[in-house]
């Protein structure tokens, strides 16, 4: 049954994957965001993108009117000050704005915990759920336990820590439970809440197939990233205290992170199983839940474009590149008044007695340094000096993927403490066309990271020379093309 639609938090986590799934049933969709450039561009074609903040009452009408259902998927967590109150107000603003509207239904995403001592963060989840029923609206309240996705900010805290820290000194919260639930299976139960047949408002709660620790989370982790990591119980470390060291071990989360660690003193596990009965979703284990956003990780990292990913997401460029969920990535560009084809030509010859553009010595040394410790060196150099084909060997590298003329995907069979892929993708332009050259890695460990982070100067030296080095090429390329043509 299709729907109209009003979805808030488009933008976050659940919500850009919600809205994806709403606009491929067909729905009619509206988004709500406060910044409409950074949207507008992403959705389909069908989808609309007004202007409002839950903030302000006056834009949240119109963004309302002639909507049936309205996703409701905001919170504050990451501002700063009484993020409380400010939850309590857009939730109340929303509210009466979806009333007066005439919305039938509002579906609300909230915390699973139970008790009077909640956190701060859960209380105030609890609390929008609880302001949003007083419009009289039916509201579906869906309660979740710890979200496990690529992405999602619990699962990203439990990989920087379990790939940063080999000896974690762990607190008594590791042994809290949690029913966590793969991001699969919470878009099924917000997607099937449309149909629900829904009179009143009500609560359920959500979770995964079973009931697990925090401790267990990082261990299976730890196994599916084959990683070894020794935990030492401590009974002193409280949750404040831990929240504190998080952000130093993973300043990236440190201000929403600390909030749900002040949080996982409370046990987060599906006591009321009604959901089990009204919804036809059958939630996955823990163990698959994992083994999915890594392997949804591969999928979406393999179909991006590295640039695009980079301008949409914000990224700061640092001294070291960029990170892309866990890939580490180098990226730089060169503008050539070539045709694409002629640009590509150098990228076709790479590798074996051609080269690869800047210090041959050094990739020499570095296959040497590989054949010493077991690895494949680069004596299998190339099978042919000028084509070249998927699944081909490149001195230690395998060829990925190859689009003639336009992309070469070379995947690192050199000996290192992660993976390694080297990328070259050629797009055209108005004046000719744009070399791009990429370099990532998916570093294993406290060990790969110092990896990266060591080797990256020489890197950085040798990928740029390269690039340069394939752009004249490439124009050469150019010149001898003028030359060899009758005149």
């Amino acid at each position: 049954m299709k729907h109209k639609i009003l979805l808030t938090g488009a933008t976050g986590y659940v919500g850009g994957r919600l809205r994806r799934l709403l606009e491929e049933g067909g729905h009619e969709l509206r988004c709500l965001t406060r910044v409409t450039e950074g949207l507008a561009s992403r959705v389909a074609s069908t989808t609309e993108v007004v202007a409002g903040d839950v903030l302000d009452p006056e834009t949240l009408w119109p963004a309302l009117a002639g909507i049936e259902t309205a996703f409701y998927l905001v919170h504050s967590m990451g501002s700063d000050g009484d993020f409380e109150e400010r939850d309590r107000i857009a939730a109340r603003n929303f509210a009466e704005a979806a009333r007066k509207a005439g919305v039938r239904r509002i579906i609300y995403l909230g915390g699973l915990a139970h008790g009077d001592d909640l956190s701060p963060h859960l209380r105030s989840r609890h609390e929008v759920g609880a302001v949003l029923r007083e419009s009289g609206l039916p509201v579906l309240e869906l309660r979740a336990s710890v979200v496990l996705g690529s992405g999602s900010l619990s699962f990203e805290m439990i990989r920087a820590l379990v790939e940063r820290l080999p000896v974690m000194i762990t607190p008594r919260w590791v042994d809290v439970e949690a029913q966590p639930i793969a991001i699969e299976d919470l878009l099924d139960y917000l997607m099937a809440a449309l149909d629900l047949p829904l009179v009143e408002s009500r609560v359920f709660e959500i979770g995964g197939a079973e009931r697990v620790s925090y401790g267990d989370l990082m261990r299976e982790y730890a196994r599916q990233r084959g990683l070894r990591r020794a935990m030492i119980r401590v009974p002193v470390l409280t949750p404040r205290l831990s929240s504190l060291w998080l952000g130093l071990v993973t300043p990236l989360y440190a201000r929403v992170g600390r909030k749900l660690i002040e949080s996982i003193r409370h046990p987060s596990v599906v006591r009321d199983p009604a959901s089990l009965d009204e919804f036809a979703v059958a939630p996955r284990s823990m163990p698959a839940a994992i083994a999915s956003a890594l392997c949804n990780e591969e999928k979406e990292i393999a179909e991006s474009c590295w640039y695009d990913a980079f301008s949409s997401g914000g990224e700061a460029r640092n001294w070291a590149g960029v990170r892309f969920h866990n890939r580490l990535v180098d990226s730089r560009a060169r503008e050539v008044e070539v045709r694409p084809e002629q640009a590509f030509a150098p990228i076709q010859r790479i590798g074996g007695a051609n080269g690869w553009y800047a210090m041959d010595w050094l990739w020499r040394l570095r296959g040497l340094l590989d054949l010493l410790v077991g690895g494949v060196g680069v004596r299998r150099g190339r099978s042919n000096p000028d084509e070249i084909h998927v699944g081909d060997a490149l001195d230690f590298w395998r060829v990925e993927s190859h689009e003639p003329h336009r992309l070469l995907r070379l995947r690192a069979e050199m000996k290192l403490p992660g993976r390694a892929w080297l990328e070259f993708e050629v797009l055209p332009t108005e004046s000719g066309a744009t070399i791009r050259q990429t370099a990532l890695y998916d570093p294993v460990g406290l060990f790969g990271l110092a990896y990266w982070y060591l080797i990256y100067p020489l890197h950085r030296v040798v990928f740029s020379r390269m690039l340069k080095n394939i752009a004249r090429a490439a124009v050469a390329e150019k010149r001898h093309a003028l030359l060899d043509t009758p005149s």
